[in-house]
């Protein structure tokens, strides 16, 4: 008997709070707070206000009126805002959810309250406001002032040391990284410095000015001989053959950045043959022959340099 009669006491009130609402006039707003309980708090404590607001039709929630979260540096910080809506008979019902943290330890028991704040409704007959109240929260402090003098409750404990841990395996891995690290680096050197360096220094017109750069007009007769030696050596490998006289045309065809110098090619390959054959004939010009050996070797470095 008494669970029916508890039973129709709900249903009445139920009854009751959808008839109000249906009872709702125009441009009627009800507003219902759910607060926290206002002491019991301390630092990081998170704590939340629920605000259910009844709107009548024709009646809309101005936007910039709802408060936002955000770190402002406060005592009490609005972390997040959750919002509900709902058709209700009559009306749309808002249900809004303020959460706050605690930012603040203070030495003595102290009273923080939660900021109040005014919302809008914008809309027919005429704009209505509800304003919610501040409420207080009393926030307690993590430690008394007093303290135990008792050991690890007095002053400041010193540090305790770090957890040693094994870096033998690391160790080993980053010097194997590193070793990899210094053969690749030390191949890239090779292929992009050394090889090129290596190939420019041991060119075949190259090798031969290094020959002949210190001979002067009036050295010894021999030396002579061999710097027209490491002329046709350089000719015969950069050919990859053997060149004679009558082979110009071929070489210059073949070699096309020597084309400039094919006159000087031609000349060279007479005073080649005056040297080994017709020497005495030459001898009178013989210093200035010389001379021009020296500028047609570096001018055959240069077209060799030229060409790389």
């Amino acid at each position: 008997m008494a669970l029916a009669s508890r039973k129709l006491c709900g249903s009445l009130l139920g009854w009751v709070a959808s008839a109000a609402c249906a009872a709702m006039l125009p441009g009627q707003v009800d507003a219902t707070l759910s607060e926290p309980r206002a002491f019991g708090y301390q630092l990081g404590d998170r704590v939340s206000r629920t605000v259910t607001v009844d709107a009548a039709d024709g009646l809309v929630l101005d936007e910039s009126s709802v408060p936002q979260a955000g770190p402002r540096g406060n005592a009490l910080e609005l972390r997040s805002v959750v919002r509900r809506s709902s058709a209700e008979p009559g009306g749309r019902r808002h249900e809004l959810t303020l959460a706050y943290q605690v930012f603040l330890s203070p030495p003595q028991p102290r009273t923080l309250e939660m900021p109040g704040f005014t919302l809008r409704f914008k809309g027919q007959p005429r704009a209505q406001e509800v304003r919610v109240e501040a409420w207080p929260v009393t926030v307690s402090p993590l430690v008394p002032v007093e303290v135990s003098p008792r050991r690890g409750l007095g002053e400041l404990q010193p540090d305790a040391a770090p957890p040693l841990i094994d870096t033998r395996f690391a160790r080993w891995r980053l010097a194997a990284y590193g070793l990899v690290a210094l053969m690749l680096l030390g191949y890239l050197a090779h292929v992009y410095i050394g090889l090129p360096w290596w190939t420019r220094a041991h060119r075949p017109f190259t090798l031969a000015w290094r020959a002949l750069r210190g001979l002067t007009p009036a050295s010894p007769e021999p030396q002579w001989r061999e710097a027209f030696q490491h002329l046709h050596g350089a000719l015969n490998r950069t050919m990859g053959e053997v060149v004679f006289e009558e082979g110009v045309d071929r070489f210059v065809t073949a070699k096309p950045h020597f084309a400039h110098l094919r006159d000087d090619l031609g000349r060279f390959f007479r005073q080649s043959r005056l040297e080994f054959f017709g020497k005495d004939e030459q001898q009178p010009q013989a210093g200035a022959d010389r001379s021009w050996l020296i500028g047609f070797c570096r001018r055959c470095r240069d077209a060799e340099r030229g060409a790389a």
